[in-house]
């Protein structure tokens, strides 16, 4: 696919940042950054904002208010807003609230559903989808696993006001400490490791008050409900620390380039076999894990489902979105767009937006890079530091594409006109 490089430029904008008592207004500063994005051609992207924090998840209202999750705290606040209320395509102010980091965050039925690193919570929306009350947020969901690794809570909500909510695991391979062993059985996934299914209409739950959906799951940043197969789909982070503790069986290559991160559909009951079994790429077999007495090639996880795409190892797939939209070309309605956090060193590539075509439902065809450069150097031979990681995806009411970046702080926005 032939691909244009897009020169973006950042409009001026003010930060109004929400405050007890008064709301403070900040210029930007003079010397903001600009980023060439390659896109296909008759595809644009702008950049709306930069700086804006550890911008992770993303949604967009019905009149094109952005609300960005925040995974730190900037200024005191953990939810960032962007708003162009003269519809020139510009932001003319950005606004901060919510005093709890996070990554999750969509617009659904009249709220907007926010996560911290240990629940959900949710702000009732007016009819023009603006919140009611910034300082009365309900709790859904609390007391969900936080030991600080992998401890984001992506969540998405189907049409049956069911809310699904990735509680990641926070020991890579489940191994027992100070060990190649792994634990058995694994007692992480009991309350991590999996995707639990709650009730998007009920206050205060806990793990109690929720079912586990879904098992055998490392870390399901992406999260996506797709109403065309009315199932959900997920992105998993892989493991790693092969040749760390088993250099007999994995060389260091084979440790950078396994396993692979995928992309499943999940059906109620299903297990994905982590930390039992992973999924590699190069033989497309599911491998006994070492701690587990694997050694590179004895397969296994029967039981285990598996995955629909397989992408090379540490990618970092950290949002999914299905694109419904009329703005973008035929070959894209019904697609996955994935956003990709980290880099490849089997690819030498990273820090980019894919694209996986479907059709009815199923994945069909090669994945193919959309959106690339984010990284603003050779990834090979670099010539300076990393400048944007794409984190979050978000589908606009006018079918654009929003990417949200969670190092440089900056949200794109995509388009298309078919001009080139």
């Amino acid at each position: 696919m032939k691909k244009t490089l897009i020169l973006a430029t950042l409009a001026s904008f003010v930060i109004i940042s929400f405050k007890p008592s008064e709301i403070i207004r900040k210029k930007t500063p003079p010397d903001v950054p600009k980023s060439e994005i390659t896109v296909p051609t008759g595809f644009k992207a702008t950049i709306l904002g930069t700086e804006l924090g550890s911008t992770r998840h993303l949604t967009v209202s019905k009149n094109g208010v952005i609300y960005a999750k925040l995974s730190k705290l900037k200024e005191g606040k953990g939810i960032v807003v962007l708003r162009d209320d003269n519809k020139d395509g510009k932001i003319e102010k950005t606004e901060m609230f919510g005093n709890y980091p996070g990554t999750g965050i969509t617009i659904k039925n009249g709220y907007l559903y926010a996560s911290s690193n240990t629940g959900v919570m949710r702000y009732k929306l007016n009819e023009k989808e603006e919140i009611i009350n910034i300082d009365a947020p309900e709790e859904i969901v609390e007391g969900l696993v936080d030991k600080g690794r992998d401890n984001a809570k992506p969540f998405v909500l189907d049409n049956a006001n069911n809310i699904y909510v990735t509680v990641g695991s926070y020991n890579d391979p489940c191994r027992e400490k100070g060990t190649g062993k792994g634990m058995m059985p694994c007692t992480i996934l009991d309350s991590a490791g999996g995707i639990w299914k709650f009730n998007a209409d009920k206050l205060n739950q806990t793990y109690a008050d929720g079912k586990r959906f879904a098992t055998g799951v490392k870390n399901a940043v992406g999260t996506a409900w797709n109403n065309k197969t009315n199932s959900l789909f997920v992105t998993i982070h892989g493991r790693g620390q092969f040749h760390d503790f088993y250099p007999q069986y994995y060389t260091p290559k084979q440790s950078q380039e396994l396993p692979a991160e995928t992309l499943y559909e999940m059906k109620e009951g299903d297990d994905a076999g982590w930390p039992y079994i992973y999924y590699d790429q190069f033989q497309k077999k599911k491998i006994v894990a070492p701690e587990y007495g694997g050694d590179g090639k004895m397969t296994g996880g029967e039981k285990a489902i598996d995955p629909l795409v397989a992408f090379p190892a540490h990618l970092g797939p950290n949002d999914l979105l299905f694109y419904t939209g009329k703005m973008f070309p035929a070959k894209y309605r019904n697609g996955a767009f994935i956003a990709f956090h980290g880099q490849s060193p089997e690819l030498k590539k990273g820090y980019l937006v894919a694209f996986v075509p479907f059709v009815n439902g199923k994945p069909t065809g090669k994945w193919e890079i959309f959106a690339d450069n984010f990284a603003g150097t050779d990834l090979v031979k670099p010539t300076g530091p990393i400048q944007h990681r794409p984190c979050g995806l978000a589908q606009g009411p006018d079918g654009a594409l929003y990417v949200s970046d969670d190092l440089g702080g900056t949200i794109f926005k995509i388009t298309y006109s078919g001009r080139k």
